[in-house]
């Protein structure tokens, strides 16, 4: 039921968003460019489950004024994403873990303010299976790193090929606790690839990131810059928890007996530095158990560089 559900707002998103920007296509300009590279090689290193994953988005929009418009639709972000999910065991799955399963996106969202409130709304499209390349890509990368590799009877058996349309809802708000320091308490909806329901915050110590137009990465929960202030030099510490409550996930299909966990936690940690010419994020995740049979936790860690000559 709740795929219908997901798959028909899907369209009826992408619809508003194609007539909304139609309207006054003229006065839109790009206004930021973002993205975040995932890699449990940044973590733990024990490249297993939530292995890898890569975001980019792109924003237009008429003007960015450090707060999000009022205008539902008149700030719209491409979202492009892919991600790597895998076994404990590259090349001989345990019984009971999760298969290999490569992802990839492509979405429409918009930011907008409502109720004083930050709000984001947007529809992705997921495609999953061997034809995203995904995995043939990463025992190509393997093999040059000299690396365990995924086995083929760990792709022959990874999540089959299918389109899975996706809704993401958030609405968050930033509160000066004290001088700057940020709390950002927010809730997230998710219905489609995964649907769940997420609450969680994040705590944000400096002045990079503050008043900039920032994108939630799927994975770890970072808030990636995609609007930035170039004036804003120096560092910015993150702090953030969140807990979400999963109810389906097309990555652990009951049908193949896969339990959830009966929550799914992130704790996160990272550091935004911005110099005259030249900025850099690096952050570490902890991600728990999200299915009975997931012996522990992992560790991950996100890094972006940009270099401006």
């Amino acid at each position: 039921m709740l795929k219908h559900v997901a798959g028909s707002l899907t369209a009826l998103v992408l619809s508003l968003m194609m007539i909304v920007p139609a309207a006054d296509a003229g006065e839109r300009t790009k206004l930021g460019y973002g993205r975040l590279m995932t890699n449990d090689y940044f973590g733990d290193g024990k490249d297993r489950w939530r292995t890898g994953s890569w975001t980019s988005s792109r924003v237009w929009g008429s003007q960015w004024d450090g707060k999000a418009p009022n205008k539902f639709g008149d700030l719209i972000e491409l979202r492009l994403s892919s991600e790597i999910l895998a076994p404990d065991n590259l090349t001989r799955a345990a019984a009971g873990d999760r298969a290999y399963a490569g992802a990839l996106s492509i979405g429409a969202h918009t930011h907008f303010t409502w109720q004083g409130l930050d709000a984001a709304l947007g529809a992705d499209m997921v495609v999953t299976g061997s034809d995203t390349g995904l995995g043939t890509f990463q025992r190509a990368v393997h093999k040059v790193l000299g690396v365990r590799q995924p086995s083929q009877v760990t792709l022959n058996d990874q999540i089959s090929n299918g389109f899975h349309p996706t809704v993401v809802a958030e609405l968050g708000r930033d509160l000066l606790i004290a001088p700057r320091v940020h709390l950002r308490p927010f809730l997230e909806g998710r219905a489609g690839a995964e649907t769940m329901v997420r609450v969680g915050m994040d705590l944000t110590f400096g002045s990079v990131g503050v008043g900039e137009l920032l994108v939630r990465e799927n994975v770890t929960g970072h808030r990636y810059r995609v609007i930035a202030d170039e004036e804003a030099t120096g560092f910015s510490f993150l702090l953030g928890a969140d807990i979400a409550h999963v109810s389906d996930s097309i990555y652990l299909p009951e049908e193949d007996g896969f339990e959830l966990t009966d929550s799914r936690d992130r704790v996160r940690a990272g550091v935004h530095w911005q110099g005259e010419r030249a900025t850099a994020f690096y952050g570490l995740t902890y991600l728990g158990e999200e299915f009975e049979a997931q012996k522990e936790g992992q560790v991950v860690g996100s890094i972006h560089i940009n270099l401006s000559f």
